[in-house]
């Protein structure tokens, strides 16, 4: 069967993100199907994808759902417009099956069936793709494979989340993948899948499942050494917490030693106190940016928001990783249950004091079902139980009005460049899109730290 596997996504702030998720369909589809990559950030648009449909004439359309808002309470937007466009696109075009998938498809299954007006999706891990399509080829029955919906009735499970090596399949010489490299040289890495944690607001659980599944250390070097290869300057490893397995980070690590990689790369990181020579052992493998999931630096408000570490953990992780030379950034997440003006100002004054890195502060918590937090805000009266959240909702302390919160946060960041409140928005989008077209790679975020070599304003 001819397959064709579409990236909707347009949003480009603060960098374009590559379709990771595609490599790892493709790799599960090839060789016995034919596979194309369409993605609509390389700017052909829905033009340039009909002229594609109509080249191939794929017997099956693949829409990888990634993102469905931008996570704003003050700036929402959301991406469901998007992905109707590039839907109805497909539909005027084609009579091939449209196959949704994505983690942003896991969370939402039903709402998207119905607005995209699809045939299939398949919830949880796009490995069970090549069960849709041999089903499809010997005309048998899709509702029986877990995970799998035919128009707006669900199958009876999610599936249980497979121990199988993932194959990534890496095409360097295509058009999705030259545009990356042109747009600032970001790509991605996965090391494992899953998530053991039990944060209140996050979807990781229930879309990767709950129990880690870990990716052999020296398959992931050989990716991002093909990917340095290809001309990448920069990896982001995209697992909900890198070092929630403190072995297998650092046998990635010490992989990435034996294989000599030099291209810098990042990741998101839970604030543990760590064993002394853990990020030491990570920048000699070319780690160079940590991302903190912090959300806050109050004890109490870190217990209701179920984090496995205190703020006192984050203190002694921040130093570790300022003592190894990284650039360090700290995400907060501010407003939750829990929070209230004294726990606000605890956050933000202790904030300042985590030396020679960025804060990035977002005020209110989305609302996604499949976590405790939509049970919080049903309980409490926030929402109806039965209400739909495809819409973004914001939960609302209690104790503190999230305006309120916003105000203080954005007065606080004022004249603080390091201080960059809801992730900057589109500005600071246009400014990272600038500097990647003047040659600089990575993240960037880096150059608004004062007092730093090469530290910049946002302009």
């Amino acid at each position: 069967m001819k397959i064709l596997l579409l990236s909707p996504n347009l949003s480009i702030t603060p960098s374009p993100v590559y379709p990771i998720g595609l490599d790892y369909v493709a790799g599960a589809v090839l060789p016995r199907h034919e596979v194309r990559i369409v993605d609509l950030n390389e700017g052909a648009g829905l033009e340039g994808l009909q002229e594609a449909i109509r080249a191939d004439d794929p017997d099956v359309i693949g829409l990888s759902l990634r993102n469905i808002d931008n996570l704003d309470a003050f700036a929402t937007k959301s991406y469901i417009g998007d992905f109707r466009k590039a839907a109805a696109a497909i539909r005027d075009t084609t009579g091939a099956k449209i196959v949704l998938g994505g983690s942003g498809f896991t969370i939402f299954p039903s709402e998207l069936m119905e607005a995209l007006g699809a045939d299939y999706g398949i919830a949880g891990d796009g490995e069970q793709f090549p069960l849709l399509l041999d089903t499809l080829a010997a005309g048998g029955d899709a509702s029986r494979i877990p995970g799998v919906r035919i128009g707006g009735c669900p199958s009876a499970s999610l599936p249980a989340a497979a121990n199988r090596p993932f194959r990534r399949h890496l095409d360097v010489n295509s058009p999705h993948f030259q545009f990356y490299l042109r747009q600032g040289g970001i790509f991605n890495l996965q090391t494992k899948r899953g998530c053991p944690f039990r944060c209140i607001y996050c979807t990781y659980p229930h879309i990767d499942g709950g129990r880690l599944r870990l990716l052999d250390p020296d398959e992931v070097a050989r990716d991002a050494l093909m990917l340095q290869q290809a001309g990448a300057k920069f990896l982001f490893i995209t697992d909900s917490t890198f070092n929630c397995h403190a072995d297998h980070s650092l046998a990635v690590a010490r992989a990435f030693i034996r294989a000599r990689l030099t291209v810098p790369w990042g990741a998101f990181f839970a604030p543990f106190k760590p064993a002394d020579d853990d990020y030491r052992v990570m920048a000699e493998a070319g780690l160079t940016h940590v991302e903190f999931g912090t959300e806050s630096l109050c004890d109490s408000v870190l217990s209701a928001y179920g984090k496995p570490f205190r703020a006192e953990d984050v203190r002694h992780a921040h130093e570790q990783a300022a003592d190894a030379g990284l650039h360090i950034a700290h995400y907060l997440l501010l407003g939750g249950p829990g929070e209230d003006e004294k726990t606000l100002t605890k956050t933000l004054e202790h904030a300042e004091k985590l030396e020679k890195a960025v804060l990035i502060p977002f005020c209110g918590i989305r609302i996604y079902p499949h976590t405790p937090i939509h049970g919080i805000s049903v309980r409490e009266g926030q929402i109806a139980g039965d209400r739909s959240l495809l819409d973004p909702v914001f939960y609302r302390s209690p104790a503190l009005n999230l305006d309120t919160v916003m105000e203080r946060v954005t007065r606080f960041a004022a004249g603080r460049p390091h201080w960059i409140p809801c992730g900057g928005g589109e500005e600071a989008g246009r400014v990272v899109s600038r500097l990647h077209a003047r040659g600089y790679g990575g993240p960037l975020w880096e150059h608004l730290i004062p007092g730093k070599s090469g530290a910049m304003q946002p302009s």
